[in-house]
């Protein structure tokens, strides 16, 4: 068993020639298979079955093991029985129509509309960093955009006399975007710092060297900010979250939202109509007066 496993993972090395961060996970994976055919003393692979390998998935749930986690899993088991079964090790898949546990969806951590406006309203000192990072976090928050959408734009898909930015989404799906007239007064400040640096190309924001910035240089920029300004920890996406929420508390269109964040699936938009629930239910518990003769109560 263990010469088929390793068989397997220079098949994926060499030959599919996947990254190793990958081919790690599936090591981390198959070993716990593996190891859970070891304590079952099966003779081969081709012996496992598929209430065998379900009762692996319910052993790893019961610890603790997230359901996306498990989905892996799963998905590393049906490429390895994939290739035993080429090889003819094997002539059955016992991961096939078998399903990991759903998980509890786990709702985006967001700033709330006085959060937002604090961390975009301070003071800004009138130089390149400042001018910079402050035209990203407002472009961030006007528009809604994903890290990588932001770390990707160059001045051609920038209109600022329409307002307007144009973005490369997942799968080279292009949207246009608005741009708010926060958003563009800081771009309007910034971009005459910007030609100062010398770009090394047509990036919209860059480093003091003229270089493009790296999402990881734009997560520590955001981070800082989220210091500095609010006292809490701040990423990207927070302000892409707060974004479609805030619009979709105010006009209720659930799929223009969908339209202006590039989701393909509504169903992946839906997640901020429970956010916008859950403050219509905060309210309702302040202001009710059955809902805060309870709380009095209790």
């Amino acid at each position: 068993m263990q010469a088929a496993l390793d068989a397997y993972l220079d098949h994926l090395r060499y030959e599919r020639q996947v990254s190793a961060h990958t081919l790690d996970g599936y090591r981390r994976d198959l070993g716990k298979l593996f190891a859970h055919c070891r304590t079952l003393q099966l003779e081969g692979w081709a012996s496992l079955n598929q209430a065998q390998l379900r009762q692996l998935i319910a052993r790893l749930h019961a610890k603790g093991l997230s359901s996306r986690s498990l989905a892996r899993l799963l998905s590393a088991v049906r490429g390895f029985y994939d290739y035993l079964i080429r090889e003819g090790h094997c002539q059955h898949d016992p991961a096939a129509g078998l399903s990991p546990p759903k998980g509890e969806r786990r709702l985006p951590r967001l700033l709330d509309t006085d959060r937002a406006m604090q961390l975009l309203d301070g003071a800004v000192e009138d130089d390149f960093i400042a001018r910079r990072d402050q035209a990203m976090l407002e472009l961030f928050y006007s528009s809604g955009l994903r890290l990588s959408e932001l770390v990707g734009l160059d001045l051609q898909q920038l209109d600022l006399a329409e307002g307007l930015v144009q973005v490369q989404g997942k799968g080279g799906k292009a949207r246009v975007l608005p741009v708010g007239r926060k958003a563009k007064d800081a771009l309007t400040l910034w971009l005459p710092l910007r030609r100062q640096a010398n770009p090394a190309d047509s990036a919209i924001f860059i480093s003091r060297q003229g270089k493009r910035l790296t999402p990881r240089a734009i997560q520590l920029r955001v981070r800082q900010a989220g210091v500095t300004e609010l006292g809490q920890h701040l990423h990207p996406h927070m302000l892409r979250h707060s974004f479609a929420s805030h619009l979709l508390e105010s006009s209720q269109d659930l799929r223009a939202v969908q339209e202006l964040l590039g989701h393909a699936d509504i169903g992946t938009t839906q997640i901020y109509t429970h956010l916008d629930f859950q403050h219509l239910a905060k309210i309702y518990d302040q202001a009710h007066p059955r809902a805060k003769r309870k709380r009095e109560n209790e």
